[in-house]
Parts: C-alpha cells; sequence; structure tokens
C-alpha cells in the first residue's frame, strides 16, 4: 500500500475515533438494566409510602437480576405534585406517587375521596378505595393517561389543629381563620361550616400560626409532627374529616414496555409494600399521639354527625354531587351511606 500524507491522515483520523469510543464500550456494566425507571413523589424520605417503595424497588431489582431498575426521587427533587403528573402522562418520568385528587385538574369527580366528613372510619374507607370507588377513581386515571396500581397506599386521615379551643362541634368553627392548602374543595368544605379559610403555602405555615395570622390548621398527624406544629398549636381534634389514598402510577408506555414477568414482579412487590405501608401507618399514628401528647399538644374525639348535619343543611353535600356527577356519588354513597 502506498502511503501518502491523506492516508495517513486519514488512519490517524480513525485511530483517534477508536481511542474515543474505546472507553465507552470498555467500562459499559455488564449488568446494566435492561429497563431504568425513575420513581417521583413529593412525600419526604421517612414517609411510610418511600421507605416500603424503596424496599419493594430493592426486591424487583434483585428478583429481575437487574433487568429492572427503579430509582426513587422524594421530597419533590422532580418537581412539585403537578409537574411530576405532567411529565408522568407525557413520559418523561416512568412513575409517579399520586394522590387521586390531583387528577381533578383533569377529570373533577377524581377528588371524590375528598369529600368531607364522609368516611367515618378506615374500616369504611378502605372497602371503598379497594372496592368499586377505587375502581372508578383508577379508570380516570387511565383516561388522563395514568396506569395505577390498584393497592393504594395510607397518606391518612387530616384533623384540625387549634390555639384557643377544641374544635368539639361545628359551632367552634364559626369565624375561624384555618390555613388550607390552595384547594377549591377543601375551601368550600370549611366556609360552609362557618369558617374563614386562609389559603397558605405549606412552607409558611408554622409562621402564620405562631403569629396569629391564623388561628389553626388541618393536616395529617405525620405532618403536623414533622412540621413541629405542636409547638404554636394547644389542641388537635382527631375529625377525621377527609382522607387520603395514595397510588403508584406509571406512565402507560413505560408499564406496556416491560414484558410479562416484570409487569407480575413489579405488582407484587409493589402491591406488598402498599399492604404493609397500611399497617405502618397504624403504629406510626398511635406513635405520634403519644409524642404530641408528651410535647403539649391535647388530643379530643368530637362527634362527626353534627359536621355531616351542618353540611348537609348549609347545602354542601348537594353542590358537591353536582359537581363529581351522579356516577361517582352513587359509588361514594355505595360505602358511606346517604349524604346529598
Amino acid at each position: 500500500m502506498k502511503l501518502t500524507r491523506r492516508t495517513v491522515l486519514s488512519q490517524a483520523s480513525l485511530a483517534a475515533a477508536a481511542a474515543i469510543a474505546a472507553p465507552a464500550i470498555l467500562h459499559w456494566p455488564a449488568n446494566a438494566a435492561e429497563f431504568a425507571y425513575k420513581y417521583g413523589t413529593a412525600l419526604p424520605e421517612g414517609h411510610p409510602m418511600v421507605i416500603r417503595s424503596k424496599e419493594a424497588a430493592a426486591k424487583i431489582k434483585e428478583e429481575s437480576g437487574g433487568r429492572l431498575d427503579i430509582t426513587l426521587y422524594p421530597s419533590s427533587v422532580l418537581g412539585q405534585d403537578t409537574a411530576m403528573m405532567s411529565q408522568a402522562i407525557a413520559g418523561a418520568l416512568e412513575i409517579y406517587g399520586m394522590s387521586l385528587d390531583i387528577l381533578a385538574q383533569k377529570n373533577p369527580p377524581a377528588a371524590i375521596f375528598g369529600v368531607g366528613f364522609a368516611f367515618p372510619d378506615y374500616d369504611t374507607a378502605w372497602k371503598a378505595m379497594d372496592g368499586d370507588l377505587g375502581g372508578y377513581c383508577r379508570a380516570i386515571s387511565e383516561k388522563v393517561g395514568l396506569y395505577c396500581m390498584d393497592k393504594a397506599f395510607d397518606h391518612g386521615f387530616r384533623e384540625i389543629t387549634s390555639k384557643a379551643k377544641p374544635i368539639n362541634s361545628p359551632d367552634d368553627l364559626k369565624g375561624m381563620k384555618i390555613r388550607l392548602p390552595v384547594a377549591p374543595l377543601f375551601i368550600a368544605l370549611f366556609q360552609h361550616l362557618g369558617a374563614s379559610p386562609t389559603p397558605i403555602n405549606f412552607g409558611e405555615v408554622y409562621s402564620a400560626l405562631q403569629t396569629g395570622l391564623v388561628d389553626g390548621q388541618e393536616n395529617p398527624l405525620i405532618l403536623i409532627d414533622t412540621a413541629k406544629l405542636y409547638e404554636v398549636q394547644k389542641y388537635c381534634s382527631m375529625t377525621n374529616h377527609i382522607w387520603v389514598g395514595l397510588h403508584i402510577a406509571f406512565n402507560p408506555d413505560a408499564w406496556k414496555r416491560l414484558p410479562p414477568d416484570l409487569q407480575a414482579m413489579t405488582y407484587k412487590h409493589f402491591s406488598a409494600a402498599a399492604i404493609a405501608e397500611r399497617a405502618d401507618w397504624q403504629v406510626m399514628d398511635k406513635t405520634e399521639i403519644d409524642k404530641m401528647t408528651k410535647a403539649g399538644l391535647t388530643f379530643v374525639k368530637p362527634d362527626t354527625k353534627p359536621f355531616q348535619d351542618a353540611l348537609k343543611k348549609s347545602g354542601f353535600y348537594p353542590d358537591v354531587k353536582k359537581q363529581m356527577g351522579d356516577e361517582a356519588w352513587g359509588l361514594l354513597e355505595k360505602y358511606t351511606g346517604p349524604l346529598a
């Protein structure tokens, strides 16, 4: 072969290109996951759903021989709930830890579990979520563009804290400045009970309570504890006014890409994680009450029937029934009994 300047330069270029490409080939891990999925949630690291989801992801990775590797991103690292929902629908995020009520932005009846004072206890709430009402909401999720696992995780009942007096009846809420999330159904609920709702971001709640901007707030016990709201409140009324369940939701295409054996494995471990987390929550609730009682918070347990009666009389339930539609409302009352 006759060597010319052109062939030498050409061979040098090929050698350089090979040198650049070689490390990528040589260092590519032999056991790289066939499917590497991101799982985003707004929940903090210590939330029982995050803890159990991480355990499930580890079991899935081990049992699949590393074929499916799911990485959790808690504490809104990938964005707030609305942003993560949009990412999951678009396919930029494979898995999203979702509360069904966020779907109400796209389909109002998805908020049916957020109807105030509807569920008297956990037994009723879980029968509804594991039954036809939950199935109805999960079908809405699929229409919106998310595939929900059918076993929900617990996020607890919401309770009311206050400084001046405990909330034992609807009359105790009259004129009360109560902090609420920016959620129309929440705001309407407390307006119908005579309170003065004040929407404030959660990060500002402590200072709002401390300065007297608001008289009280409502949240699950875990958030009352982690935000140390017991330092600026005296009473916690166990009203159980709204219960929240959480789902693992897949981008439908990401779910369909998994072969049947990985789908079955994923379903098995995430379902087991949800059932275990429900038990975790019950233990945690008791621990939270004991801890915050010692910190000086006084717990009371009001009768919730007068609250329901007040909402019926004010027209709240009939109004919400119109918003939700007859099908969703009928399924709700199948478990709760007549409300409107």
